[in-house]
């Protein structure tokens, strides 16, 4: 069965059963500023699962477009990916656990409507309890009218409990998995089912969350004000099933592209197809959906996985209009499905950000050809362990990863060594916390003097694992534009995983550099400077400082600016937290 083929069969099971069919909402969420795309089929209609009428009623059907980039690392492996397709039914107060699971297995068992699959092969899982929520006896009830009760396990909440994040509706859920091996498991114990998903034998299919809760900060803080169901079952691994596949890659989503990199490639490499495949798929929807190639937010995104697709492309030997005739084979695959990616201006927008990374990869493999050490590399000019490594291999050249994280964690006890000797005053202690909030209030700095002007200057400090407050010059009160402004400068910065890298220097050559310095502050000969760089080599920030700081602005998490007042004549005082 076709991938389209499925998509239409899953749409039309429930249209059949009452429910509306929604489009497919843009990866880039309207409403929700917590999330660069919508990772879930579930988040565009968040607002309506927590209350909110929908106008086209209490029955939703979809498929979902979705991008989750957290595990980037694994991509090239049989199942992960950074862009699939989600197929998801909801129910917004109507009906419940016994509706739910019941369509559920027949859509996934019955050979008429549905996909057909072994319910032989089928396992289940529900949520065992905890202090929010007691033991889901009544969905192992129900279960119980379609498997055998041997084949459903009790799991924790990290198995069994979703949400979409820190905040919002969350609940329980049942999760179904299928039996890929050759020879069938059969029944099995709570161990032995344990094991068999930890080595992939058994992979997830479909899960049926029943959001009956609510999460704020993190916490469970309560019931909802009505009961919904939240499915949801990645098309891709559901066409890897349909189409007898042991990978997604050999799909046909994939399988075209996957043979012509094969075919045109001077050094074949399975895990470097994949990555490219994946990326460049991902991008396309991606730019499709308005999002071009950038140092901000989404734009960074895409930046990021078009320029691990082109490291990729060189190492497998392709030539330069290979990502042009990638993407085409992806346009052809979705003809009918999603229009959005036809446009010839989506496929120029990704093969000129090649184009452009291209020239800063080759003056980086010049430090590499030189045989620059990995930890310069990484701290000096930004390159990923992982890119040096791919390059290495390519060369036939051993990078020994153990001595680079070794040196990486000695450069990180140097600036929390820098901080007790030089930091004075500024930090309360050297905790986790409080070394986040310091690199922040370093990018909180660069921001201000990007949108008011480079007149800004510090003019005090305190950090605490609580909060930052830094005081700065400026006449006037800053507008609420100008503070969103501040505020997603340094996210975007915070995304886009800049390098924190401290040297020493003369001091004459750290006021050349335009280094910011403190005010009123004496600075011996030697100085320690922190610079942040973005992937353009542009300075986003660089400071006198002592340290300590992340090693990378990731590391921060999130910034949220708190307050912004009058300290004194001409000095404004703004007050932040790690969001």
């Amino acid at each position: 069965m076709k991938s389209s083929e499925i998509r239409t069969r899953f749409l039309e099971f429930f249209k059949k059963r009452g429910h509306a069919i929604l489009p497919s909402a843009s990866l880039v969420p309207e409403n929700d500023p917590s999330v660069l795309f919508n990772t879930a089929g579930m988040q565009p209609l968040v607002p309506y699962l927590m209350g909110q009428k929908h106008p086209l009623g209490q029955r939703l059907a979809s498929c979902q477009k979705c991008v989750r980039t957290g595990d980037l690392d694994d991509i090239g492996d049989a199942h992960h990916l950074s862009f699939f397709e989600m197929l998801g039914n909801w129910s917004l107060g109507d009906y419940f656990k016994e509706e739910a699971i019941g369509w559920s297995y027949e859509f996934l068992t019955s050979k008429e409507e549905g996909l057909g699959l072994d319910p032989k092969r089928l396992y289940v899982t529900v949520f065992e309890g905890d202090e929010n929520a007691s033991r889901d006896e009544d969905a192992v009830q129900i279960w119980k009218k379609y498997i055998p009760e041997n084949r459903i396990y009790f799991l924790p909440a990290k198995n069994n409990w979703w949400s979409p994040g820190d905040n919002g509706p969350c609940g329980p859920d049942t999760e179904m998995f299928y039996d890929i091996t050759d020879e069938g498991l059969g029944d099995m114990t709570h161990e032995q089912y344990v094991q068999a998903d930890e080595e992939g034998k058994v992979v997830e299919i479909w899960n049926d969350v029943f959001m009956q809760y609510e999460k704020r900060d993190g916490k469970v803080v309560g019931k909802l004000s009505q009961r919904n169901v939240d499915t949801g079952s990645g098309l891709e691994r559901i066409t890897m099933l349909m189409q007898g596949k042991n990978n997604v890659y050999s799909t046909d989503f994939f399988s075209p592209v996957i043979e012509y990199i094969k075919t045109n490639a001077k050094d074949y490499s399975e895990r470097g197809a994949r990555i490219i495949g994946d990326h460049l798929r991902s991008s396309l929807f991606i730019v499709g959906d308005g999002v071009f190639p950038s140092n901000k937010d989404q734009g960074y995104i895409v930046r990021r996985l078009v320029r691990r697709a082109a490291v990729q492309m060189r190492l497998c030997g392709l030539a330069d209009n290979a990502s042009a005739e990638v993407l085409k084979l992806f346009q052809k695959a979705y003809v009918g499905a999603y229009t959005e990616i036809q446009n010839e201006r989506v496929v120029e927008a990704i093969t000129e950000e090649i184009q452009k990374f291209q020239k800063t990869l080759e003056s980086g493999l010049k430090e590499f050809e030189k045989g620059t050490d990995p930890f310069i590399l990484a701290t000096t000019y930004g390159f990923p362990i992982e890119l040096t490594e791919e390059l290495a291999e390519e060369k036939g050249i051993e990078i020994d990863r153990r001595k680079f994280d070794e040196k990486m964690s000695e450069h990180q006890d140097k600036s929390r060594a820098g901080a007790e000797q030089k930091f004075k005053g500024g930090l309360a202690n050297t905790n986790e916390k409080t070394v986040k909030l310091h690199t922040a209030h370093h990018l909180l700095l660069a921001a201000l003097q990007e949108v008011l002007g480079n007149n800004v200057h510090q003019r005090g400090s305190n950090i605490t694992e609580e909060r930052l407050r830094m005081d700065f010059n400026f006449d006037r009160k800053l507008t609420a534009e100008e503070l969103q402004k501040v505020e997603d400068l340094v996210n975007s910065w915070i995304v886009g995983r800049f390098p924190v890298v401290r040297r020493e220097m003369p001091r004459e050559e750290a006021e050349k550099l335009g280094a910011e310095m403190e005010f009123g502050a004496k600075y011996p000969e030697i100085v320690s400077v922190y610079t942040i760089q973005d992937p353009d080599d542009k300075y986003v920030s660089k400071e006198f400082c002592g340290g300590p700081h992340v090693a990378n602005t990731g590391d921060i998490g999130g910034f949220k600016i708190q307050k912004e007042e009058a300290s004194s004549a001409g000095v404004r005082r703004i007050k932040g937290v790690l969001a």
